[in-house]
């Protein structure tokens, strides 16, 4: 992927880590200003054959991506959802630099994404993210969530009324909620 003319510059933030993503998206991890080892994350995407400017990823967006391929592929889905719910328990806040470090290693993220995403190929096309972007994008809010608040929850209960097939009003309010 030609990534050389992409520029992830975030005004006032340091870039901790850039991961490619199928050649499709780049990710840019950042150093967040909310806690010391807070990280902030923003993205790009190919559309078209051009690079979309940088955007800040929204459990919104998330939340609709799912609820296009739990339309399409309602148990495949659910699988992935209780796959993130359970992932969730085992999350930590970042507490140092050297967690802060092993966490951002593009090769780690990238190989255990791509291990956990061939487990729903069923999902593959469906909605505008790939599963692999997404999964890769929930496990790094999971940890900013976690790093930022130790009584944080917002995400955990998105994927809770995904995996309870809440209303879309229930969905879009948790999603949206500050």
């Amino acid at each position: 992927m030609d990534n050389q003319n992409i520029s992830m510059t975030c005004k006032g933030h340091e870039l901790l880590c850039e991961i490619p993503v199928n050649g499709s998206y780049i990710l840019g991890i950042y150093a967040g200003k909310l806690s010391e080892f807070d990280i902030l994350l923003k993205y790009r995407q190919k559309e078209d054959g051009k690079w979309s400017r940088i955007r800040t990823p929204k459990h919104i967006h998330w939340a609709v991506d799912m609820l296009i391929k739990h339309y399409s592929e309602p148990h495949e889905t659910d699988l992935l959802l209780n796959s993130l719910l359970e992932q969730w328990t085992h999350i930590t806040p970042l507490e140092s630099k050297k967690a802060q470090e092993q966490l951002l290693s593009p090769e780690k993220l990238l190989t255990d994404v791509n291990d956990e995403a061939k487990k729903y190929n069923k999902l593959a096309g469906k909605g505008e993210y790939s599963v692999k972007f997404l999964i890769l994008i929930a496990k790094l809010l999971m940890v900013q969530e976690k790093t930022n608040r130790h009584d944080a929850y917002m995400f955990k209960n998105l994927l809770e009324k995904l995996k309870e097939h809440r209303n879309i009003f229930e969905i879009v309010s948790t999603a949206t909620f500050h």
